[in-house]
């Protein structure tokens, strides 16, 4: 199908780019019309000619179809406007949520596909053989597998949910389709009515798929982690920028397909020139956004690396967290005078997903253990939990 697709769109063209997103969406949305309202009027006109009234309710299922190729349409279209005041990272999920009303779509034929089914398994009725029938679902059959293998190419290509979702959607029609040609002709050939059987056993097929293409939308609409191969890219360009020494407090906010949100923070040394720091985060923020294609924001932390007494305590203070959990690490580690003619140990503490133990059960144990072999000094501890 790629090359259907690439006599509209250039397959060069940037996928991030929302505006080449719409052109895809426009593609899929238009031939899906086109073709559920072809399968419409000419199952209609067969049904009303020949009074079968399976292909009319067919023709009815296609008109649906059609109504769900215009709200992929509208989903997409409303993903593309720019940012605005109440939407300031602009309208991307809104590509999350055409997906997911397709799911929702599939799951409901699946529902009522069920019912149609358990009813002919409690109160079957006589089928009737019909080669005009058979060829009309078979015609349907092989249409549908056009949309469905359309749709996916491009739900790869540019990796929306969306898409995939409406692919889907075509390939449980046409599983349902060969569903209803199978019975007519077993029911011909042997007087088995396995039509309602056959509906269950389907029913729960598009149920199941309704199900994963929801999961598929649901997850970035909540807020899921980010792709671990990204998340591992930035850190390995951060850190292999000199003389960058460390990177915490990762971030990466999804808002839609094309529009990524990244921000950390850069340790670098304290001897360090503010003029100089600030040149290497700019040029680190540039380079990550002209790679990956988001939006970035670098915090620098100043870090002491040649101050004795820091680097003995820092050992000291790793030593505890590990011996606390072997998750936990810090980050931002400096002394400082207080009013009590001591110091503080002034750190963050970074907790793992897989720790149970509170926050304040780990501050406990920690600043024990400070304040027991070192009576002077006392502990002032800030959390950070990983999000990346």
């Amino acid at each position: 199908m790629d090359f259907i697709v690439n006599r509209f769109v250039d397959e060069d063209a940037d996928i991030s780019d929302v505006n080449v997103r719409e052109r895809y969406a426009r593609l899929a949305g238009f031939i899906g019309i086109a073709v559920n309202l072809m399968l419409f009027a000419a199952k209609l006109t067969i049904g009303m000619v020949s009074g079968a009234i399976a292909i009319v309710a067919d023709a009815l299922n296609n008109m649906s179809d059609a109504g769900t190729s215009i709200v992929t349409l509208w989903g997409f279209r409303i993903a593309a406007r720019p940012a605005d005041d109440e939407h300031p990272f602009g309208h991307g999920r809104a590509e999350y949520l055409t997906g997911l009303l397709i799911a929702i779509v599939i799951m409901l034929v699946g529902i009522e596909l069920m019912r149609n089914s358990i009813n002919k398994i409690l109160m079957p009725e006589p089928m009737t053989f019909s080669y005009v029938t058979v060829a009309v679902l078979a015609l349907s059959i092989m249409a549908k597998i056009f949309l469905a293998l359309f749709y996916r190419s491009i739900g790869r290509r540019i990796d929306s949910a969306a898409i995939n979702a409406a692919s889907l959607d075509s390939l449980t029609d046409c599983i349902a389709t060969a569903a209803v040609i199978v019975s007519i002709i077993v029911y011909a050939a042997t007087g088995i009515n396995i039509d309602g059987h056959a509906g269950v056993v389907v029913s729960l097929f598009i149920l199941y798929s309704g199900w994963d293409a929801a999961k598929s939308t649901i997850q970035p609409l909540l807020g899921e982690a980010p792709d671990p191969d990204l998340v591992v890219n930035i850190r390995t360009m951060v850190l292999d920028t000199k003389p960058i020494i460390g990177v915490h407090d990762l971030i990466v906010h999804n808002y839609g397909p094309g529009r990524t949100f990244c921000s950390f923070h850069a340790e670098l040394p304290t001897d360090m020139g503010l003029k100089e720091a600030h040149n290497i985060i700019d040029d680190l923020e540039h380079r990550i956004e002209q790679r990956f294609r988001i939006e970035v924001t670098a915090h620098l932390d100043p870090i002491d690396i040649d101050d004795p007494e820091i680097n003995r305590l820092r050992v000291i203070v790793d030593n505890i967290l590990q011996a606390t959990h072997p998750g936990l690490s810090l980050h931002d580690f400096h002394l400082a005078p207080n009013s009590e003619n001591g110091k503080d140990i002034i750190f963050d503490i970074i907790v793992p997903q897989n720790c149970k133990l509170e926050d304040k059960k780990i501050h406990d144990i920690v600043e024990h253990h400070i304040t027991q072999s070192h009576p002077s000094y006392r502990a002032v501890i800030r959390f950070d939990h990983l999000y990346c």
